[in-house]
């Protein structure tokens, strides 16, 4: 505890790259910067950063001592939130995670709605497809399809995830539509993922009745990142296998047309990933809430777009 204020500037250093920027941050000259992360340098017996002239490098053994940093100042800020509970307080910062499809059309949205019931919440919205390491980016809540096959996180079910298979209108003018799954062989396909030989498996399900295609991969638009996938979709370029929650605008607004609707596509159901040894903070369990009756709330909307009269 000695050393709080020194570790302190080494994570913020770490965080900004520099460490006059994190000296500054904390009300210290560069000076008394360097002196203190020398200090902390010399306790440790360790070299934490390899400096140049324009940045600072983490060492390998930086890079270890920064993830049980971060996690100590955690726990300590969660400690001081957790004395505010009895306060319902509910303000800090909050770093998500989010698919790039889902945050940009639906979460960034939900975010806006939920500043508008506790405007002292502030976020970091990091959008990527691929499974970011919650402890090193510093994450605090990841929304994911599936769950991540991590012991050390809490899945919360958020809700259901149909997906479905869909296509502009103007491309269907252009090609009509399948009647079963295996008429695909007359389509432009798109596919998403990150697995390869696994993103052109699509799987379709009728009752008791299963019809496997495999996108041909030579013919078809493929990419790694589903909000490409989409505008490919929207573009006209093809039909793709789509999650409601990142077309739901679109199935509204008419610019894409779900097909084969008697055919369902295995579900992943949607899951709130958040780490099990901190203090689940109260701006974090509010938030959980709102989603899950946000996403509740959208299901019922979509409704009429997923089973019209």
């Amino acid at each position: 505890m000695d050393n709080l204020g020194d570790i302190r500037l080494f994570v913020e250093a770490a965080n900004l790259g520099g460490l006059s920027a994190a000296g500054r941050k904390l009300g210290l000259t560069p000076a008394a910067a360097s002196a203190r992360l020398a200090k902390l340098e010399e306790t440790l017996k360790t070299r934490l950063f390899e400096r140049t002239t324009r940045k600072l490098r983490l060492t390998d053994e930086g890079r270890l001592y920064l993830e049980h940093c971060r996690l100590a100042l955690q726990a300590l800020d969660d400690a001081h939130a957790a004395l505010q509970t009895g306060q319902n307080i509910v303000r800090g910062k909050l770093r998500i995670s989010a698919t790039s499809d889902f945050g940009r059309n639906l979460l960034a949205q939900w975010l806006d709605e939920f500043n508008t019931r506790y405007p002292e919440v502030s976020f970091a919205l990091i959008l990527s497809d691929g499974l970011s390491n919650m402890l090193q980016d510093d994450i605090d809540l990841a929304i994911r399809f599936g769950v991540l096959p991590d012991s050390s996180l809490i899945a919360r079910r958020l809700a259901p995830n149909r997906r479905v298979l869909c296509a502009s209108p103007d491309y269907i003018a252009r090609h009509g539509r399948p009647r079963e799954p295996r008429d695909l062989d007359n389509f432009r396909c798109i596919i998403h993922g990150t697995v390869p030989g696994a993103i052109n498996e699509w799987r379709f399900i009728r009752g008791e009745e299963i019809q496997a295609y495999t996108v041909p991969s030579d013919a078809a638009r493929e990419t790694n990142d589903g909000a490409v996938a989409r505008e490919w979709a929207l573009r006209g370029y093809g039909v793709a296998v789509k999650s409601i929650w990142d077309i739901a605008a679109d199935l509204r607004a008419g610019r894409l047309t779900i097909l084969l609707p008697e055919w369902r596509c295995p579900e992943v159901p949607l899951h709130a990933l958040y780490h099990s040894n901190r203090y689940l903070t109260p701006r974090l369990r509010v938030l959980l809430d709102f989603l899950v009756e946000r996403f509740a709330r959208e299901a019922d909307e979509l409704q009429s777009v997923l089973n019209p009269a």
